[in-house]
């Protein structure tokens, strides 16, 4: 039996309570670094915290501690000990501002390939438990189009894109998504793609942003993406990031925390399609099942 069958088994075991509530997974991604992705993780997340809901980030960018730099903590454990050392879910939700927890990835998403049965029921049964824990549950990639990237994106019933109008950020932006749309286990039927426009001067620049994208998107690939809407550039953020707070917390007044908040409650409006509500069960038996 390949690791797909064992995971579509151990899904299959854990869907008789049809009424247990399901966290609604959200991934954010970029085309290239710099462009405010891991920013826009923390901001939401304070932002959907802020409107009642329980919030945990995964930060799924290996090799790059973004958001334990963003929050000023150190997470003490990451999801490797839970895998190798036998600590709960629990225990390594590092809390941050407003309450919202992380979780720092470290090598243990991407080694979840390569685990044996009994290790991999653990650690889904495990990760699981962030149903009960989260109501959402941001997933910070990492930029780019490496592999660890797509295999979360392809997993993902609704991803962020997250971009600026720096020419290259339009065309790395472009590149993730005709990669992407290549993908052999990739589904636009089951997956929302959505596009944030960062640090425009303007909001007609985020719209145009998103129209000049939209069209090489619409002429040369079956993938379909909405704009979600635009964050200005702020003075306020920048000096927010250097203090190592989110703007949203720090700054509620200012405009590109005004933007995240509007963000926010258009995506809890907007609500989601595809594995949205099914969980980080339903999440992880695609992750899975990525190249199988």
């Amino acid at each position: 039996m390949d690791q797909a069958e064992q995971l579509r088994k151990i899904i299959k075991a854990g869907t008789a309570d049809l009424n247990r509530p399901r966290a609604r997974v959200i991934t954010v991604t970029s085309g290239k670094g710099g462009v405010g992705k891991s920013n826009t993780a923390i901001n939401l997340a304070v932002q959907f915290q802020k409107q009642g809901k329980r919030v945990i980030i995964l930060d799924a960018d290996f090799g790059l501690a973004n958001i334990e730099i963003m929050f000023g903590a150190v997470p003490k454990y990451n999801l490797s000990d839970v895998i190798y050392h036998g600590k709960t879910i629990r225990e390594i939700i590092t809390p941050g501002p407003l309450d919202v927890g992380f979780i720092s990835g470290g090598s243990g998403i991407a080694g979840l390939s390569n685990l044996s049965r009994d290790t991999l029921t653990y650690i889904v049964q495990k990760l699981s438990e962030l149903d009960s824990i989260a109501d959402i549950i941001i997933i910070d990639t990492g930029a780019g189009v490496s592999d660890a990237v797509m295999e979360f994106l392809v997993a993902s019933g609704e991803i962020l894109l997250v971009a600026t109008p720096e020419p290259t950020s339009i065309t790395d932006a472009y590149s993730l998504l005709k990669v992407l749309n290549r993908h052999h286990r990739f589904s636009s039927e089951t997956t929302e793609i959505k596009m944030l426009s960062n640090k425009v001067k303007s909001e007609r620049e985020g719209e145009m942003l998103f129209e000049k994208l939209n069209s090489v998107i619409s002429r040369y690939l079956t993938i379909p993406v909405t704009y979600l809407g635009s964050v200005p550039e702020d003075n306020q953020l920048v000096k927010a990031v250097m203090q190592q707070q989110p703007v949203s917390l720090k700054e509620p007044q200012a405009k590109s925390a005004t933007a995240y908040e509007a963000i926010a409650v258009k995506l809890l409006g907007e609500g989601g399609k595809g594995t949205n509500g099914k969980g980080m069960k339903s999440f992880l038996a695609r992750f899975m099942n990525n190249g199988r």
